[in-house]
């Protein structure tokens, strides 16, 4: 897939969320996914990306819901990535994922599958270091690093409440967890 045929495909997608709003749209799987984005969804971002911006080095960046082409079936836009600022500061609509150093996902009811199978191989084969699933439906973070052509090897499930450490390549990363909201209308899941 040419440049051209990323731009054209990202445009199409920035059309169908305007007449959306209201929902998070991606290519799954050569599929357009749309998710309904909920307060708590936003809420436990911000407060994420609050916690992390305090930590990371000037030198890197932040985006959220920018496209990332992994190849012409899969453009996920992450909920937060870290890639370099030099990078952010361009401004573009769509970045290659091997920028990525960190990236976050904040599941909901339409995304579990993407979240935990589907972005965590693809996210493990580009080879970025950490991901971290916030999950308000379980109250609980999903830690994955270590990342290879199989997968992320290391994987850690720590409940909402204590603070999640994460050695990560951008250093050592403390996250408080206990103010992260919890879907009430969430079923319960195993």
């Amino acid at each position: 897939m040419t440049v051209s045929d990323l731009d054209r495909l990202h445009s199409q997608l920035s059309r169908f969320e305007d007449m959306f709003p209201g929902y998070h749209m991606e290519i799954v799987e050569g599929n357009i996914v749309m998710s309904p984005v909920k307060p708590h969804h936003a809420e436990t971002l911000r407060l994420v990306w609050n916690a992390l911006r305090e930590q990371v080095a000037e030198e890197w960046g932040f985006t959220s819901d920018v496209a990332f082409p992994f190849d012409e079936d899969n453009e996920f836009c992450p909920d937060l990535a870290i890639i370099p600022a030099v990078e952010v500061s361009k401004n573009e609509g769509a970045y290659p994922p091997d920028l990525i150093e960190l990236v976050v996902e904040v599941v909901s009811k339409g995304s579990i599958r993407r979240d935990y199978e589907v972005k965590s191989r693809w996210y493990a084969t580009r080879g970025i270091a950490n991901y971290l699933i916030f999950d308000p439906l379980q109250g609980h973070v999903v830690t994955l690093w270590n990342p290879g052509p199989d997968g992320y090897v290391g994987r850690d499930t720590i409940p909402y409440g204590p603070e999640l450490i994460v050695a990560s390549t951008l250093g050592k990363i403390t996250l408080p967890t206990s103010g992260l909201p919890v879907d009430p209308k969430a079923p319960h899941r195993s």
